[in-house]
């Protein structure tokens, strides 16, 4: 976790990239990370999370991603979760929660994460890390 807020804060200063930052670990071991990519590819579905589950499967050869862990900086969106779960992952590590930063980077933002976790296979979800750190980095809302 603390990779991936050290990563969020680099991009942020260095490579006009937004704040976030994600990977998927397997054993202890990264298999794939990603940072926010949807303004430099013009492209609405780079958020971090689906950027690090690319690598990852590409890395394993496979979209069974069932045995890894989700980390990102700021709670997934919809379509991420989403995503998470189609690789099978039932458990994502998270900073910044919905909540603090008021549903900005939520496209549903009265759907919340319980919500997700009572509609399907459960799934662990811990959230709140590093968050006083990362809050800054989201209160535009603008990425």
């Amino acid at each position: 976790m603390r990779e991936a807020v050290d990563r969020a804060l680099e991009a942020r200063v260095q490579s006009g990239k937004a704040g976030i930052a994600a990977a998927i670990v397997l054993n202890g071991q990264v298999v794939g990370r990603g940072e926010n990519e949807v303004r430099l590819q013009s492209d609405p579905t780079k958020h971090a999370e689906m950027v690090a589950l690319t690598e990852a499967a590409k890395s394993m050869g496979t979209t069974d991603l069932s045995s890894c862990v989700m980390i990102s900086t700021l709670q997934p969106c919809e379509m991420c979760l989403s995503a998470m779960r189609f690789a099978g992952i039932k458990r994502v590590i998270f900073g910044a929660t919905q909540e603090k930063v008021a549903g900005k980077y939520f496209v549903f933002p009265n759907l919340k994460l319980g919500d997700f976790q009572a509609a399907g296979e459960p799934f662990e979800a811990i959230g709140g890390l590093f968050e006083d750190e990362l809050l800054p980095l989201y209160k535009d809302g603008d990425e």
